[in-house]
């Protein structure tokens, strides 16, 4: 599943922005934002000059989109840091030519999703859908929702907003498939790509201890948490108080000791889960669980990595989005690499929105898409949420200097499909895995553990 496309460097608005946008209509939009732009130039100097260039832009994208009243009940399982605030722009963009529609914003709290798309599946299997919800691109939207029926197909929209232009090939061929009619469709509007496969470090602990570059291989880790253990450092944060974290930290294991080709036929059955080369990454990742710390169990993935913001531990891995949660938390003494053994892969994945049927306030939810296809709309969210945007054309410049090093990543590395974060398997097989991995961080039971993997495997390459 290679997703390739380009994608240029994009403007910014602020958090800033969101609070002097919202009480503009959409005539204002390009007078607001130059005024927003100066109210943070002492913040972000960088942002406020891209932000003063995009406004007309913005004017003139944003004020197409049709006006109405009533509501937009929109869903998501975006709550903390970055990816609140870049929700929370995309509201205010929203609000520029809405002003009369209120936002009841359903976010549930849940990393990775995984609270939300409970309740959500409830609410569509009992008739009572929001107006557009958040999906993953890939097997979590083709072989869920679009299989069952319950969302509409976008090819109007994507033929009057040009989104078959504005997204890269590989990337369209991921948001869209046959549906029940047997026709193949458009089904979710993408908003961003994410990176999984990404090890974030406390500058100053590593540089204190002697660590003068962060480890590339397994066993520069396994040599770095020694030398960090010893000092009474914890080596790895973790925090997989919700199930999914300890699974994402194996999947890129299993992406850093199989290599790309070897991973993605995991997915497909080219590769066989009973490999010795998968026996291998549940014994590296074995090893690598006696450097997390002792708690846990007890923490989400956020407040694993407030212990990396405290020194208390040097290093944690997860997705991009860590960087949003360090802009949110005003914390700059950090670096990034690529997980052990995962250099020049990027481990891919995709937020999108899709048009539930029987959406009740349909007109106000297709012109949501409508913006969160479109590039200010892309430009706006990016940036705080800790992402780069899908649209080939988005940028003008404003993102940090991590996101600028993944968009060129992006256009560079080999792109392989992450399975906890709905990529690579549908949800039924992606949800036996992470139960695999969470069962064997407490018994790391190697032979047990693979077992149950090749089993999950036969269940669903039926």
């Amino acid at each position: 599943m290679e997703l390739k496309h380009r994608v240029m460097v994009a403007a910014a608005p602020l958090t800033a922005v969101a609070l002097l946008l919202s009480a503009c209509g959409g005539s204002d939009v390009a007078t607001a934002i130059p005024a927003a732009a100066t109210a943070i130039a002492t913040v972000a100097p960088g942002a406020a000059t891209a932000m003063t260039g995009a406004a007309t832009a913005v004017a003139t994208n944003v004020t197409g989109m049709t006006g109405g009243s009533g509501k937009l009940e929109m869903f998501s399982w975006w709550t903390t840091g970055g990816e609140e605030a870049g929700l929370k722009a995309l509201y205010a963009l929203y609000k520029t030519d809405h002003a009369n529609v209120e936002i009841v914003n359903q976010a549930v709290a849940g990393a990775a999703g995984s609270d939300a798309k409970a309740v959500l599946k409830t609410r569509m299997l009992g008739g009572d859908p929001p107006d557009a919800f958040q999906v993953h691109m890939g097997h979590e939207l083709l072989d869920g929702y679009v299989a069952a029926g319950q969302v509409e197909p976008l090819d109007a929209l994507y033929k009057s907003e040009g989104f078959d232009k504005a997204f890269p090939q590989g990337v369209l061929d991921i948001v869209s498939g046959k549906g029940p009619d047997g026709v193949q469709h458009f089904w979710s509007v993408p908003v961003n790509i994410h990176r999984a496969n990404v090890l974030w470090y406390n500058k100053t602990v590593l540089s204190a201890n002697g660590i003068t570059a962060p480890p590339a291989t397994f066993d520069e880790f396994f040599k770095d948490a020694d030398i960090l253990k010893a000092k009474g450092i914890t080596p790895l944060a973790l925090g997989d108080k919700v199930t999914f974290a300890s699974a994402h930290l194996f999947e890129t294991v299993l992406v850093g000791t199989l290599g790309p080709d070897g991973y993605k036929g995991l997915w497909t059955g080219a590769t066989k889960w009973d490999d010795a080369k998968v026996t291998t990454a549940l014994n590296n990742f074995k090893k690598m669980l006696g450097y997390i710390n002792s708690d846990h169990a007890a923490l989400t993935w956020d407040q694993a990595n407030d212990q990396l913001i405290a020194g208390k531990s040097a290093m944690t891995i997860m997705g991009d989005w860590v960087d949003a949660d360090y802009k949110a938390k005003k914390f700059t003494d950090y670096g990034w690499a690529n997980a052990p053994g995962t250099a020049g892969i990027y481990d891919a994945l995709s937020d999108t929105f899709a048009l539930p049927k029987g959406a009740k306030n349909h007109d106000n939810a297709l012109a949501w898409l409508k913006l969160a296809g479109s590039q200010p709309g892309q430009d706006a969210f990016n940036p705080l949420k800790g992402s780069i945007p899908a649209r080939i054309d988005a940028g003008k410049g404003g993102y940090d200097a991590y996101l600028q090093s993944a968009i060129s990543d992006w256009k560079k590395d080999t792109i392989v499909p992450s399975v906890v974060h709905g990529a690579a398997a549908k949800d039924g097989w992606a949800q036996a895995y992470t139960d695999a991995v969470n069962t064997f961080v407490t018994s790391q039971d190697v032979a047990a553990t693979q077992k149950a993997l090749v089993q999950a495997a036969a269940d669903n390459l039926k």
